[in-house]
């Protein structure tokens, strides 16, 4: 059976709604975190996968190292945005690095999703440096036939 969810990524630039939702949720991360859990510098982009089952779409995203604490969500017209920020490790004071490849900083993605969900039983878990976001789907009701009872006042 073909799939009937549709996704697409969507740049972060492509609307002020959206834009504004982010920085919205970029300010209660930072609100909520310890000063020593911040990130001040760096932008981090985590990889994500977007899977389909009969019952609900699934987003996993990758974010190794970010406490639960760290992490927004927020769908809004079809749009998940998963925000969140990664701080650099501590550096001890004799410490030199050679090689830093592990990025850090604020990140946010963004998922477009076609669809009908039940968003009041959606969740996001966090586990072992995944976060995994599951969205019920509703059943879609269009072409298939609802009867509609036909009533009449009471007469006076």
């Amino acid at each position: 059976m073909p799939s009937m969810t549709q996704f697409s990524l969507i740049p972060s630039a492509e609307s002020t709604e959206l834009a504004d939702d982010i920085r919205e949720l970029f300010d209660e991360v930072s609100r909520a975190l310890d000063r020593e859990h911040r990130a001040y510098s760096g932008e981090c982009h985590p990889s994500l996968d977007v899977l389909e089952t009969d019952t609900s779409v699934e987003i996993i995203v990758d974010v190794a190292g970010v406490p639960a604490q760290a992490l927004r969500l927020l769908f809004r017209s079809g749009v998940l945005i998963v925000a969140g920020e990664k701080a650099p490790g501590a550096a001890g004071d004799q410490q030199t690095f050679h090689l830093v490849e592990r990025e850090f900083g604020r990140f946010a993605r963004a998922v477009r999703l076609n669809g009908a969900f039940d968003l009041q039983q959606s969740r996001a878990t966090l586990r072992d440096g995944e976060l995994t976001i599951v969205l019920p789907k509703l059943d879609d009701r269009r072409g298939r036939p609802h009867r509609i009872p036909v009533t009449s006042p009471p007469r006076t």
